[in-house]
């Protein structure tokens, strides 16, 4: 079984910091592109990051600049590190990967999601 562990949403102040963390585990072959989504209340899921296994990145318009995607592959970790945070970037942030497990089967997982608030 194969499942990704998310962590480090929270409540920031605008212009503030917030470093959300995605951990994959269980029966895991392989760990190809890993990504960060989010979703506000009444709108879509959207695209926020992504990072292919050799560290290849692409980030939405809205965060550029300011969002920064890595990853652990030995921990088989992935980061969002958000700076200068605006009421907009409200939503629960979602953590996805591209997993291959140990039968050879190939599929994307969900982490739970995380709140991430940003408000005075």
């Amino acid at each position: 079984q194969v499942q990704l562990v998310e962590s480090g949403g929270g409540l920031v102040q605008p212009g503030g910091s917030l470093r959300l963390s995605c951990a994959a585990s269980g029966s895991i072959f392989s760990v190809n592109n890993m990504g960060w989504y989010r979703q506000a209340p009444g709108k879509e899921r959207e695209l926020v990051a992504g990072i292919t296994s050799v560290r290849s990145t692409n980030y939405a318009d809205s965060v550029k600049g300011r969002f920064t995607i890595s990853r652990d592959n030995a921990k088989r970790t992935v980061y969002l590190q958000m700076n200068s945070l605006k009421p907009e970037d409200t939503a629960v942030y979602y953590c996805n990967a591209d997993i291959i497990d140990t039968t050879m089967s190939r599929r994307p997982y969900w982490g739970q999601g995380t709140q991430v608030t940003v408000s005075s």
